[in-house]
């Protein structure tokens, strides 16, 4: 069957030839110098910065991604472990003050969860550029949408025209709308959180069968 090689060129050879059954069984061999180099700069490293570029190189960009996401999860928890602890202290013995540092942890969780998200795509963007894997978005393809306002200029990137907003027009818009609104949609939040506890205690201390 080997004389059948010759007509597999421009096609996935290792496939094509399992396919046909020239090929049962494969792995690939190891690279001890790599490996006693990764050994030596990842596994036994104790606080260091994972070799994500030498990962991805010996593993392949998945593995690479992987470990680069759980390096970067392992991170973002140090974050409600410590305020989950500090939390866990000065919480009393009171019902209130444990439901308390309770809804406290709940918001930071849910501020926590989308910073670890936007965080995330920012770095996995950033890795999938790097290692040659960024695949272009349609988005960036379309032309603005008609809404968008602002003034056309010759781009700095790309030479092209384009419509530019200013950026501290958007930091102003951010700062003195967008966060006051969010802030008070969260007090509002934490304020009938807060009446539904109460509530709840009210009703369980006047309801009780005597």
């Amino acid at each position: 069957m080997l004389h059948n090689i010759h007509f597999l060129e421009g096609q996935p050879i290792i496939p094509e030839l399992i396919a046909r059954g020239v090929i049962h069984q494969m792995f690939p061999l190891h690279e001890q110098r790599i490996l006693n180099q990764l050994m030596t700069s990842w596994v036994q490293a104790v606080c260091e910065r994972q070799p994500l570029d030498d990962i991805c190189d010996y593993f392949g960009v998945k593995i690479g991604m992987y470990f680069a996401w759980l390096g970067f999860y392992t991170n973002s928890m140090l974050y409600p472990a410590v305020i989950g602890f500090l939390l866990w202290i000065l919480a009393e013995d009171d019902q209130t003050s444990q439901d308390i540092c309770c809804v406290v942890f709940a918001l930071f969780n849910v501020v926590w969860a989308t910073l670890f998200l936007e965080r995330w795509k920012r770095r996995e963007a950033e890795l999938a550029y790097r290692w040659g894997t960024l695949d272009t978005p349609a988005e960036s393809l379309e032309e603005p949408r008609p809404q968008f306002r602002g003034v056309r200029r010759c781009s700095p990137i790309t030479g092209c025209e384009e419509f530019y907003y200013p950026a501290w027009k958007r930091a102003m818009f951010r700062w003195l709308v967008s966060l006051p609104v969010c802030l008070l949609c969260l007090c509002f939040v934490f304020l009938a959180m807060l009446l539904c506890l109460q509530l709840q205690v009210f009703v369980g201390h006047h309801c009780l069968p005597c």
